[in-house]
């Protein structure tokens, strides 16, 4: 049975992390997979306010929690920033950890994974990066529209992403820009969908709350041209009073458009597809980072490697620096404007 040792108590680690893997403790508990004791957790700089159902053991040091921990019985989750993993990484490998779960996503820069690449090389690490939307059942069922050629060839993507992120934003420095926090989850699933990518396009804009700038936090534009040809647009609006989640696939015979849950409230997703002037639509759950954290840890109870998806998680870094690099070289600021059939485009 293993053991849970989450480092990083913010967003990530309190409020998505412990409660999903407290629920799978319970659902799962006839496999075998999670051990009784209490979820170890440890961040250097606060134990969020506000309790958890779940039993926690509190260790305020990584050695501390060593000392109450079987490395090879234990899955570590890193849910600090991405600007913080390389030297926690190093010292999670020397205290004899191997069963790694990063966030995404999983650095900041190319510079960063190849130092968090080098580290798995050298200690042998088994490290997954969190990318639950592709264990998501919408993406599944897109996954299989599109290989199955049922709707002929797929044209282009649209993702549309927008959440308020005015708190959490004016409280924490984590990330560097709205490319970091909703983007790589739909960069994730459009590669999967579409393959390989060259960024062509990218902008962002700053947040202003209240006579406070947030340099870069407020928009993030993302355009890509697949190696098949396929352009894709991503979009994620971070000041948004809305809260959005969408996705949109032109086909050469059809459309597909897919909600992803938007908050923890619901997890129920859509997907409607529209062919030969008929519209299908279906609502289906979809509990995506549960589905991701129990594959996952059946993998490393199983002794099986879990990196599948860390090529891909190499991409998404790479891709995510050329935008920002694109957009600090003079990339400018652009507004979307929406089309009818849901399609986001911008204009200087």
């Amino acid at each position: 049975m293993l053991r849970t040792l989450i480092i990083g108590l913010g967003q990530a680690g309190w409020t998505l992390h412990l409660p999903v893997l407290a629920r799978l403790r319970e659902t799962a508990n006839d496999e075998g997979l999670f051990a009784k004791d209490p979820i170890v957790v440890h961040d250097p700089k606060h134990l969020p306010a506000g309790g958890q159902d779940e039993p926690i053991a509190v260790a305020h040091s990584l050695r501390e929690a060593r000392a109450a921990l079987d490395p090879a019985r234990t899955v570590v989750h890193i849910c600090t920033p991405p600007s913080v993993r390389v030297e926690l990484l190093r010292e999670v490998a020397e205290l004899g950890f191997r069963k790694v779960l990063v966030e995404k996503p999983l650095s900041a820069d190319r510079t960063d994974i190849a130092r968090i690449l080098e580290i798995r090389d050298a200690w042998d690490l088994n490290l997954s990066v969190v990318s639950h939307w592709l264990d998501s059942a919408l993406t599944r069922r897109l996954t299989k529209i599109v290989y199955s050629g049922r709707l002929g060839e797929l044209h282009s993507i649209a993702a549309v992403q927008r959440k308020p992120r005015f708190t959490r934003s004016l409280n924490t420095n984590g990330h560097q820009s709205a490319f970091d926090v909703e983007v790589p989850h739909s960069l994730a699933v459009v590669l999967r969908l579409a393959g390989q990518a060259t960024v062509v396009g990218a902008s962002w804009a700053d947040m202003r709350i209240n006579g406070r700038l947030l340099p870069r936090m407020g928009t993030a534009r993302l355009s890509l041209r697949h190696d098949h040809g396929v352009r894709t647009e991503i979009w994620s609006d971070l000041t948004s009073l809305l809260r959005e989640r969408r996705i949109s696939l032109e086909f050469e015979q059809g459309r597909v458009t897919g909600y992803y849950p938007v908050s923890r409230d619901d997890d129920h997703a859509l997907m409607t597809v529209t062919a030969d002037g008929h519209e299908e639509t279906e609502i289906f759950r979809d509990d995506s980072l549960a589905s991701f954290l129990l594959r996952t840890y059946r993998g490393f109870a199983m002794g099986h490697r879990m990196t599948s998806d860390l090529d891909l998680n190499v991409d998404i870094v790479s891709l995510l620096s050329d935008a920002k690099n694109l957009c600090e070289a003079g990339g400018g600021v652009t507004e979307p404007q929406e089309t009818s059939n849901g399609v986001v485009k911008h204009v200087h």
